[in-house]
C-alpha cells in the first residue's frame, strides 16, 4: 500500500509542480501588489491636485469626453487627495462595423481634484512592461493567461482550480509517506537516519511518535541529496497547516460557480446572492443597463443607510455580463479592511433598481461566513500584516517543495536507470 501512495505521490507531484512553482513566485509578489504598483507607477498613481474632491460621476464623464470610443464600466466612488482615481472602461462599438473599438486600454487613472487624466493601462495585455507588471503577474497567479476558448475565458481559472484540488490531495498524500512504517527493521537503531526512501523518519526507535520525529528534522550539514531531501519531507510538515489552507482556498475560489458554492449549498445552509441566482450573458455579449450608474449608486446608498453601513461607498461596476451593479463599501485607505473582511457590497438590478441581494462581512449563516473567509485566508490579510508576510514567505516554500521534489524524482530516475543498465 505504501508502494502505491509513493507512486500517487510520484505521479500527482510531478503534474502539478511546474504550476506551484509558477503560482508560488507570483503569490510572494502580488501579496503587496497595492505597494509595488505605487511605487513602480508613481507617476500617474500620484496626483498633484490639492482642494476639494470633485463628484466621482464628473470624473467619469470626462473620462468618457477625453475619448468617445470609452465607456466606464467602474468607478472609484472612495477619492482621496493625491491618489489617482481609477477608471475601468470597455469599448463601445464603432457604428460603421458593429464592432468593438480597439482602445489599446481598459485603465485610466485620473486627478480627483482637478479631474486631469494621469496616465492608461492595458491590464489584460500578455506584454510585460511596467505599467502593467502587478495585473500581469496577479493574471499569470489566477489562470495563467489563458486565452477564451469555445465561448468561455475561464480555462485558466479551471486549469488552476484542478491544480489546486489535485495539490491539496496529494498534500494528505504526502503527510501519510512522512509516517513511519509500521514494520520497522529490527537492525535499525534510533539514531539512524532514514535517508532518501520516502518511508518516514528513522525506524527502530522506542515509539511511532519517536520513529516520526526525523521527518521534521533538516541535516542542514549533510548537503547534496539528503538536504534536498530533507529540505522537501521537513518543509512540508512544518508548512502543512498553511499549505492546505492555500490549496484549498486556491480551489474555492478558482472554482467558486462551478465546485465550491454548489458544494457547500449541498452540505450547509448559505444565501445566495445574484452571482449565484442569475446566470451569466454568453461570453462576448454586453447586456446594456436600464438605469444608469448615478442611479444605482443612490439606491445602493439609501440601502447601505437603511442597513447602517460603517464604510461609504468605494467603487461601482457594471460589467455587461450579469444585469446588476456591484457596488462595494470600504475605507478608501484599507479597501480590505480589518482582518480583509473590510468590504461590502449591494447588488442593484440594472433593469428594475430593485436590490437584489447584499454581502456583509461577518453576516449570514455559519457557511456564509466560512464562504467569505476563503480570500482572506488565501491573502493571509486575516491575520493583517503578519498574514502578509507569511503568505509571501509560502509562496517562496511552495516553489521550494515543488523544485526539492523534481530533483528527488530525477536523483531516483537515475538511479533507476543506472540499475537497469547495470543488470542487463
Amino acid at each position: 500500500m505504501r508502494n502505491f501512495w509513493t507512486v500517487v505521490h510520484r505521479c500527482m507531484g510531478l503534474t502539478v509542480a511546474l504550476f506551484l512553482i509558477v503560482a508560488g513566485l507570483t503569490g510572494a509578489v502580488i501579496s503587496w501588489d497595492h505597494q509595488l504598483d505605487e511605487w513602480l507607477n508613481a507617476d500617474i498613481m500620484h496626483t498633484p491636485g490639492r482642494g476639494p474632491l470633485q463628484d466621482p460621476r464628473a470624473l467619469a464623464a470626462a473620462v468618457e469626453s477625453d475619448d468617445p470610443r470609452a465607456e466606464v464600466s467602474y468607478m472609484t466612488l472612495g477619492l482621496e487627495e493625491g491618489h489617482a482615481a481609477l477608471f475601468l472602461v470597455r469599448p463601445r462599438a464603432d457604428p460603421a462595423t458593429g464592432k468593438p473599438y480597439a482602445l489599446g486600454y481598459d485603465t485610466v487613472f485620473v486627478d480627483p481634484v482637478t479631474a486631469r487624466i494621469t496616465g492608461h493601462r492595458e491590464s489584460r495585455s500578455i506584454a510585460l512592461s511596467k505599467r502593467n507588471l502587478m495585473p500581469w503577474l496577479r493574471q499569470l497567479h489566477e489562470s495563467l493567461h489563458l486565452p477564451p476558448f469555445r465561448g468561455s475565458d475561464r480555462w485558466g481559472y479551471w486549469l488552476m482550480g484542478g491544480v489546486a484540488l489535485m495539490w491539496l490531495i496529494d498534500s494528505f498524500v504526502a503527510l501519510y509517506l512522512t509516517f513511519p512504517p509500521r514494520r520497522a527493521r529490527a537492525a535499525a537503531t534510533p539514531g539512524q537516519a532514514s535517508g532518501p526512501s520516502c518511508k518516514g523518519g528513522a525506524p527502530g526507535g522506542p515509539s511511532w511518535l519517536s520513529r516520526w520525529n526525523p521527518s521534521w528534522r533538516v541535516r542542514w550539514r549533510a548537503g547534496g541529496y539528503k538536504l534536498n531531501f530533507d529540505l522537501h519531507r521537513a518543509g512540508g510538515l512544518w508548512a502543512f497547516v498553511v499549505i492546505i489552507t492555500l490549496a484549498f482556498t486556491s480551489f474555492s475560489l478558482n472554482l467558486y460557480n462551478e465546485v465550491f458554492y454548489p458544494l457547500m449549498s449541498k452540505v450547509s445552509t448559505t444565501t445566495p446572492g445574484p452571482y449565484e441566482t442569475l446566470a451569466p450573458a454568453p461570453y462576448g455579449t454586453f447586456i446594456r443597463p436600464k438605469i444608469s450608474f448615478s442611479q444605482a449608486i443612490d439606491i445602493a446608498a439609501g440601502e447601505a443607510r437603511r442597513l447602517d453601513f460603517e464604510q461609504p461607498p468605494g467603487g461601482i461596476w457594471y460589467g455587461g455580463d450579469y444585469p446588476f451593479y456591484n457596488v462595494s463599501f470600504f475605507d478608501p485607505a484599507d479597501e480590505t479592511g480589518a482582518m480583509g473582511m473590510g468590504l461590502s457590497n449591494i447588488y442593484v438590478s440594472a433593469e428594475t433598481g430593485q436590490v437584489l441581494g447584499v454581502h456583509r462581512p461577518w453576516h449570514g449563516t455559519a457557511a456564509d461566513v466560512f464562504v467569505q473567509l476563503q480570500l482572506p485566508l488565501h491573502s493571509g490579510r486575516i491575520l493583517g500584516l503578519p498574514g502578509r508576510i507569511l503568505m509571501s514567505a509560502m509562496g517562496l516554500v511552495v516553489a521550494m517543495l515543488s523544485v526539492t521534489g523534481i530533483v528527488i524524482w530525477e536523483k531516483k530516475r537515475r538511479a533507476r536507470r543506472s540499475a537497469i543498465r547495470a543488470a542487463r
